[in-house]
């Protein structure tokens, strides 16, 4: 009668050591172009990317100069962080609360981001409109690699406009602990919707901003 017990109590022994026995998943052992399973953002930075020298990768992939902003006005209470940040690849700062007077629609994102990379061309559609009003900016959040960086947004197609976050602005001030997030950004700078998960089509993002900012991308 007592072997029956024992016996179950080291065949659940083993179950479990085997749930544990598959070694870490690590970035070396991801292929360059692979993505990575959890999209988390890391709590804390590591050193700051150097983007010297990728100049001459962002003209190529075709990526526009970062927007101008402005110095001096005031950050709204609602609005994108008072806070300066490099362009990817090189170029002019940009003060995120200085960006005014046209909606925009600002997509959080990073090279290691699996759904980032599903919803790449959905955004990249919405952003080749000639006709739209809207800015299309993309933020590369806590990504220690800019030349991979780089390389994605060449390969989805992204022409607009992208700056780095690599000191984890978005996730002290405006709590981006998952990626991707996308805000819907009015023209006076106040953030008018928050979308949490990635976009399954071109339609959706722009029935997005119709709903929030009154405008068609």
């Amino acid at each position: 009668m007592t072997r029956r017990p024992l016996a179950a109590a080291l065949l659940a022994l083993v179950l479990v050591a085997g749930c544990t026995s598959e070694p870490p998943v690590t970035r070396s052992s991801v292929a360059p172009t692979a993505t990575a399973p959890d999209t988390t953002v890391p709590e804390t930075a590591g050193p700051a990317p150097d983007s010297s020298g990728l100049a001459a990768e962002k003209a190529a992939a075709g990526i526009a100069d970062c927007p101008a902003s402005d110095p001096a006005v005031a950050a709204v209470p609602d609005g994108l962080p008072d806070a300066v940040l490099p362009c990817l690849g090189g170029g002019r700062e940009v003060r995120l609360a200085g960006l005014r007077g046209r909606p925009m629609i600002v997509n959080v994102w990073a090279q290691w981001c699996g759904p980032c990379r599903d919803e790449a061309p959905f955004l990249a559609e919405v952003a080749a409109d000639p006709g739209s009003d809207v800015l299309v900016l993309g933020i590369d959040h806590a990504d220690p690699e800019p030349a991979r960086a780089l390389e994605f947004a060449r390969v989805a197609g992204w022409r607009y406009p992208q700056v780095q976050d690599r000191d984890l602005v978005l996730r002290r001030d405006l709590q981006v602990v998952a990626l991707p997030q996308t805000f819907f950004v009015r023209a006076d700078g106040t953030i008018a919707h928050r979308n949490l998960r990635p976009f399954t089509s071109a339609d959706q993002i722009r029935s997005l901003a119709r709903e929030h900012l009154g405008v068609t991308p």
